[in-house]
């Protein structure tokens, strides 16, 4: 019996690829479990539809309208919330608390940008700054606004957060007027598809406001025009064909870009074998390389901790991660599941491989046994800790990004040392540093600020309210510099920016009264 092959919703109306379709298969059982295809779409028809009819739909609205769909969303998502952890258990081999992060932290993120759209009311462009004179009277002045972007906004999705991952930028681009398409990774894309289909079969969106092709994403950027977004999580590799399409390179369509990041947890000088700091750190590295299995671009990829602690950390972490059970995420008792699939397994294999060219072994997980599941047919690994006592000779370790459940234990002689090592992954997305002394942990995330999007800052006092290296919230900005791609999410209102353009309107006071921003 063929398995069923998943639709793709655009120009309002769900529609089949033509051809057979990529199998998504279970990466514990090997089993397939759906297929997708989008061979035969008329792209450029489906952009047109979402830009003209999707748009102007959400435009009519305003913001405290708008902010009201998303509410609609998130009692849609909630409602079903039973089929998408089964689909997050199935396609991604996730247990309870991993699908938790993507599906839970996804509504949490729609819920607080419809609380966020209320507050914006009434009006239908946003106010940016006040008015300025523009001669010694005030009878002509210049007001800067931000108006919705006219066009369409192309998702195309990473693998690891099929949920979150739309909803994350669906939330902001909603809210500011401008229709969706979203292109989730093929691996996955099931729990995207199925919450697309029941947000739209609920119709509490206006049709063309959100759409969904899945499968191959050849054509999508050839349908963007000038005034169209594209936002994009993957591999360096992928950013920058993004980056060197026509569509962005010569008619500048907007893009955003999350790539590589090689994150780093900092434990300050002076901390002690078992105090807090110390504790607080150890727990967050393990905590980091075993949530989804190290799946996550936020993940902890470089411990740096003083010379002397080098030893007592990696036994730490060591004996902490010897507890950690892999295997098939259906069993009560495993704490980690698995890879997406046998290509991510592979991947993480040779990754290891060229880490451990300039990294000793310190505790290695994949001589484990797994639990209830088939080695040969699972995508299971244990986590593996690594350490290089050169840190500054181990460059590959500052250049290679293992997409899985490994971080490398990283000595330094001296603050200035460390921080120089941290900034050796040229742009992360996030750095964590832990110690006791708030001045001196302040002033290490102002020079950790220069280089990455999010600083971390973790104090005793801490220790049960911060939310985790490597949790996304939407409250603060998620993205950051250079390798990490560049780009810039969420950070409250502040992701509405990137779906705006701004605007100086130069008139008389009474004008720019009337425009009701």
């Amino acid at each position: 019996m063929s398995t069923e092959l998943l639709q793709n919703h655009v120009a309002g109306r769900w529609q089949a690829g033509t051809g057979a379709g990529t199998p998504l298969v279970d990466p514990v059982l090997g089993t397939e479990l759906v297929r997708v295809d989008a061979t035969g779409l008329d792209l450029p028809a489906a952009f047109a539809f979402a830009r003209q009819t999707g748009g102007a739909a959400l435009r009519a609205l305003s913001y405290r309208e708008r902010a009201g769909l998303l509410a609609a969303i998130v009692k849609v998502l909630q409602a079903n919330r039973d089929a998408y952890y089964d689909i997050a258990t199935a396609n991604s081999g996730t247990v309870k608390n991993d699908s938790a992060v993507d599906i839970d932290g996804g509504i949490f993120t729609l819920g607080q940008y419809a609380k966020w759209g209320e507050s914006l009311g009434d009006a239908h462009a946003l106010k940016d700054g006040e008015p300025v004179r523009l001669g010694r009277e005030p009878l002509f002045q210049s007001q800067h606004v931000q108006v919705p972007v006219q066009g369409v906004a192309l998702f195309i999705n990473a693998f690891n957060f099929p949920a979150w991952g739309l909803w994350e930028k669906a939330a902001p681009a909603l809210l500011s007027g401008v229709p969706v398409i979203v292109k989730p990774a093929t691996a996955t894309a099931w729990l995207t598809q199925r919450m697309v289909r029941d947000v739209i079969d609920a119709g509490v969106l206006p049709p063309g406001a959100l759409s969904i092709v899945c499968g191959s994403s050849a054509g999508l950027m050839d349908a963007l025009t000038p005034f169209d977004l594209v936002s994009f999580t993957g591999s360096a590799d992928t950013a920058a064909l993004i980056r060197g399409h026509a569509a962005v390179a010569r008619h500048s369509v907007r893009a955003n870009i999350e790539a590589d990041s090689l994150n780093s947890a900092l434990l300050l000088p002076g901390a002690t074998p078992g105090d807090a700091a110390f504790e607080l750190l150890v727990k967050e590295v393990v905590r980091e390389m075993t949530v989804k299995s190290g799946q996550k671009c936020t993940a902890i990829r470089r411990v740096l901790v003083p010379e002397a602690l080098y030893g007592p950390v990696a036994e730490a972490v060591s004996a902490r991660l010897a507890k950690v059970s892999v295997g098939n995420p259906r069993n009560e008792s495993v704490r980690m599941g698995s890879l997406v699939s046998r290509e991510q397994l592979a991947s993480v294999q040779q990754g290891l491989q060229q880490l451990q060219a300039a990294a000793e072994v310190l505790h290695d997980g994949r001589r484990a046994a797994l639990v209830d599941c088939d080695p040969d047919v699972a995508a299971c690994i244990g986590p593996v800790l690594l350490g290089a006592r050169d840190a500054d000779a181990a460059t590959v370790v500052h250049d290679v990004e293992v997409f899985g459940p490994v971080a490398t234990l990283l000595p330094y002689r001296d603050l200035p040392h460390a921080l120089a090592l941290a900034a050796r992954g040229w742009g992360s997305l996030v750095a964590s540093v832990y110690g006791s002394d708030p001045a001196e942990i302040g002033r290490a995330a102002l020079a950790l600020a220069a280089s990455h999007g999010r600083v971390h800052a973790v104090t005793p006092e801490v220790a049960q309210a911060h939310t985790g290296h490597g949790n996304v919230m939407p409250m603060s900005l998620h993205g950051g510099p250079g390798r990490a791609g560049g780009g810039a999410e969420l950070g409250g209102l502040r992701a509405l920016d990137f779906y705006h353009r701004r605007a100086a309107v130069q008139a008389s006071p009474a004008v720019l009264d009337a425009l009701g921003v």
